[in-house]
This record gives structure tokens, sequence and C-alpha cells, in this order.
């Protein structure tokens, strides 16, 4: 459902030169599955996500989604994903009923079906009771929850979340998560930013580890943990990290990396 071969991303920066965003990054995603992209700030997730979603283009490489190409069939991907990053951006005044409805007519759902698929959604989120909630007086767990409805009206095959979680407290999290086990339920093709070890642990059926534009491992959390004779995540993800930055200065590098 997710295709991406030798993803690479290149920016021109006056003081350093180019940097290289993401180096050759290469991976699938199968419907059902959550797919975590885990990663320190800086390490190109957003980068690879803004590329899947056709917002940034690649410098090179291919990215399929929904078996339309990223580069050649940009309205085709867009109405084959849905995208939801931390960052709710809710309008203070429209309601949270309004807000989704909005986001359905920009998709062109014809009225009667997206009234039908309103209901299911402000039932399935347990949003009810928020429906006349203006954006304006929303809490930050009703706003994830608007967020979530509006990324998913168009009942997508393949959605994306960019550190949905970033900020959240502890509960307005579990909600999130919550919802995307769900959506993984439904058979959506799921890839996940996060650089939280325990969302991973927790969320993501498999995993890769991404570091300065470059993807250092990926596969199971079991089957990283016993390839790198490691039995904690947080410490693989430091080890991975660490030998990777080890090699850059051994070998030296000729483009900067990380975005």
């Amino acid at each position: 459902m997710i295709e991406v071969s030798d993803l690479t991303k290149a920016f021109e920066d006056l003081k350093r030169g180019p940097v290289m965003a993401l180096d050759h990054v290469s991976f699938e995603v199968r419907p059902g599955e959550i797919f975590g992209l885990l990663g320190p700030n800086g390490a190109g997730k957003t980068t690879c996500l803004r590329i899947l979603s056709t917002v940034l283009k690649p410098t090179s490489g291919r990215a399929v989604i929904a078996g339309y190409d990223v580069v050649d069939q940009p309205e085709k991907v867009r109405a084959s994903i849905g995208f939801m990053s931390g960052n709710t951006g809710i309008y203070d005044r429209m309601t949270a009923w309004e807000m989704v409805e909005y986001y359905g007519r920009l998709y062109g759902i014809d009225e009667r079906t997206l009234q039908a698929r309103l209901e299911e959604i402000f039932d399935t989120l347990q949003m009810n009771e928020i429906r006349d909630v203006l954006g304006l007086k929303m809490s930050t767990g009703m706003k994830q929850k608007v967020s979530i409805a509006r990324t998913i009206v168009h009942d997508p095959p393949v959605l994306i979340f960019d550190e949905p979680t970033s900020g959240l407290d502890v509960l307005v999290a579990r909600a999130v998560l919550l919802a995307i086990q769900y959506l993984k339920e439904q058979g959506k093709c799921i890839i996940f930013s996060t650089h939280i070890m325990r969302e991973v642990e927790k969320l993501c059926d498999r995993v890769a580890v991404i570091h300065k534009g470059r993807i250092l491992d990926s596969g199971t959390v079991q089957e990283l943990e016993a390839r790198h004779q490691q039995p904690d995540m947080e410490e693989l993800f430091f080890e991975l990290i660490h030998r990777h930055d080890e090699e850059l200065v051994q070998g030296g590098v000729g483009i900067a990396q990380g975005v």
C-alpha cells in the first residue's frame, strides 16, 4: 500500500551548503499494519512524510501510495491518504461537526453520504457530546478527536500520523493511540512517526529507526532487539544512533545531513 524506494531529498543551505534530509530511504507498509518511523528531532521523519503527502517533491527515488506515484499522480495520492500531525489547527469559530463536515465537502463527498459518514465517525470516536462545541472552547483532547475525525472523513486506505501525541498529556495521548489502533483493525495502512519508545513498543507492527536522513535498521521490535542483542528498545535506539554518528566521523561526509 506504501512503497518507498531510494527516496532522497536534498535542500540548499546558504551556510552549510547541500543538506541531505533523506538519504536513499526504502521501506514498505502493508494494509492492516502500523509502521513506525522512529527517530530524534531532525532525523528526516517529517521530510519523508511531507513527500508521501505530496507537500514536497523528492530529489530522487520513488514513493507509491495506494498504487499512485506521489510525483506523477499527486491528486490521486491526496485522495487516498489522511494526514494528521500534533498541530491540530482547529478553527475557533466552527463547531466540531461543522469542521469535519467542511473537510468532507472539500473531498467532494456527496451530502447524503457525508452526513451518514459524520454520524458514524462521531459515534465511533465518542464525539457526540462535543458536536456543537466551538473550536475556541475545546480542550486539547477534544481538538485531537476532531483532528482525527477530519483525517478519516473521506475513509482513506492510507493514514499518516506525524508525531500526533507531541505535547499531549498522558490521558489524551492514550485516547489518540487507541483511535489509531482501532483504525488498524479496520484494515488501514498506517505510518506512524514518533520519537517515543513506548508508543513504538505498544503500537507498531514494524519499525524503522531513522537518523540524519538514513534508515539504520528496520523490522519488528523483537527482531531488532534480537539482531542487536539488546533487550531494551531505548538502549537499542541510542546504540544505533551512536554507532552511526561514529561512522560518519570516521569516514567523513561531503554533504551535511539532517533536517
